[in-house]
């Protein structure tokens, strides 16, 4: 039977590429639809999932990013971002962790190299992104003797219409930006090793943006 994942930001992006990859590899994806920033609407849509199907893999892959001044933001744009970057996916890892345990499953968080580094104009990112990935380096040690794993992969610039909003982009040159396939394979690596990958960084060679 094919392993059951259950995959957010699945409509585009990294998510999709994420979908398409694990499709291919014998995967069956669920993709979870609630808005992210609406609680009681997750944890029904995550009883419904449960109500029939053990999970084998969680895949918190919906995101999106504000890069501006902090003073600039908007207070209910700081909350959205937070809610769909941190706060779904631990939400999330909560009520499916049960059946995680029962199939000795794996959690994939997709965060960000900002969670590794410091950036101007990225502070609200930046924070929400350490959140998850430190989340997840810390459930790893509470959930590890149970058989789950839990990974944290950092992609740096990607290609996706993750910059359709923002001020800046991915530099026209090939050596300056991922691409979403490549993340997905990175995936599919982690899933299928021997062992636990905690936690992995992707990054392209050289570091260029442009701005729009």
């Amino acid at each position: 039977m094919d392993k059951k994942v259950v995959l957010t930001g699945s409509s585009s992006g990294i998510g999709k590429a994420i979908a398409e990859v694990l499709e291919k590899n014998g995967y069956y994806i669920i993709s979870f639809t609630s808005r992210l920033e609406d609680v009681a609407s997750i944890e029904k849509e995550a009883k419904d999932i449960l109500a029939s199907n053990d999970i084998d893999v969680l895949i918190n892959s919906a995101g999106f990013g504000m890069f501006e001044p902090h003073e600039e933001l908007n207070p209910k744009n700081i909350s959205q971002l937070i809610a769909v970057n941190l706060t779904a996916p631990i939400i999330l890892s909560n009520l499916f962790l049960r059946s995680l345990k029962k199939t000795k499953g794996h959690i994939i968080n997709i965060t960000s190299i900002e969670a590794t580094k410091h950036s101007k104009f990225s502070a609200t990112y930046t924070a929400s992104k350490a959140g998850l990935r430190d989340f997840s380096l810390s459930l790893f040690e509470e959930v590890r003797k149970s058989g789950v794993r839990v990974t944290s992969i950092n992609p740096d610039i990607t290609k996706t219409p993750f910059y359709d909003n923002l001020k800046f982009e991915p530099s026209h040159s090939d050596d300056t930006y991922l691409l979403p396939q490549t993340i997905a394979d990175s995936v599919l690596e982690v899933l299928n090793i021997k062992g636990v990958i905690t936690d992995i960084s992707i990054r392209p060679q050289r570091l260029e943006i442009k701005k729009k």
